[in-house]
């Protein structure tokens, strides 16, 4: 298919090759609002104050681990106009993981359909189960951006460095380069 429009209108993905999102790990993911409208709420003293869409969106983020129990979330930040999560994913228990070592488990193929308990299926699901419900409540005009941004989590200093990012987001959001006026 690449072929036939030679990669003319491909969309080069920013998800790291040959790393399958489902494995055990800690992922730090933005979702934007389409156009960074702010839906979700607005800054008032360095607080965020939910909108009636950014409780939708908070009650559909705090569903996830009931819904799925290899997926925890850690730290997190509702913005105007922007979600800050880390989620934590636990398939496989560590020294199982070891055992069968990284190159025996993945499953990771560029061209196929998102993994069933992938972070693309986790944060699909949860923007879909958003909208399905600010649609139901006649929000029919909030929409997310097509796509999110992801970082993989390496190491405990790493991790703390977010959670850090993570909660002084609404502090720092007359300086956010989310912000649209």
């Amino acid at each position: 298919m690449y072929e036939l429009f030679k990669n003319k209108y491909r969309i080069k993905s920013i998800r790291l090759e040959h790393w399958d999102y489902s494995s055990n790990g800690a992922y730090f993911v933005t979702i934007c609002t389409k156009n960074r409208i702010n839906y979700l709420g607005e800054i008032i003293n360095g607080k965020m104050e939910l909108s009636e869409i950014g409780g939708i969106t908070k009650n559909e983020l705090l569903k996830i681990p009931m819904l799925r129990n290899n997926v925890l979330l850690d730290e997190w930040v509702i913005m105007p106009n922007h979600v800050h999560i880390i989620f934590i994913i636990d398939m496989i228990p560590p020294f199982v993981e070891t055992c069968l070592g990284m190159s025996l488990r993945a499953k990771y193929n560029r061209f196929s359909k998102p993994i069933s308990g992938s972070l693309s299926m986790i944060v699909n699901q949860y923007k879909s189960a958003v909208k399905r419900e600010c649609n139901k409540s006649n929000f029919r005009q909030f929409t997310w951006q097509p796509r999110f941004y992801e970082r993989i989590i390496r190491n405990e200093n790493e991790l703390n460095r977010t959670r850090e990012y993570i909660i002084n987001n609404p502090i720092k959001w007359e300086f956010d380069r989310n912000r649209f006026n």
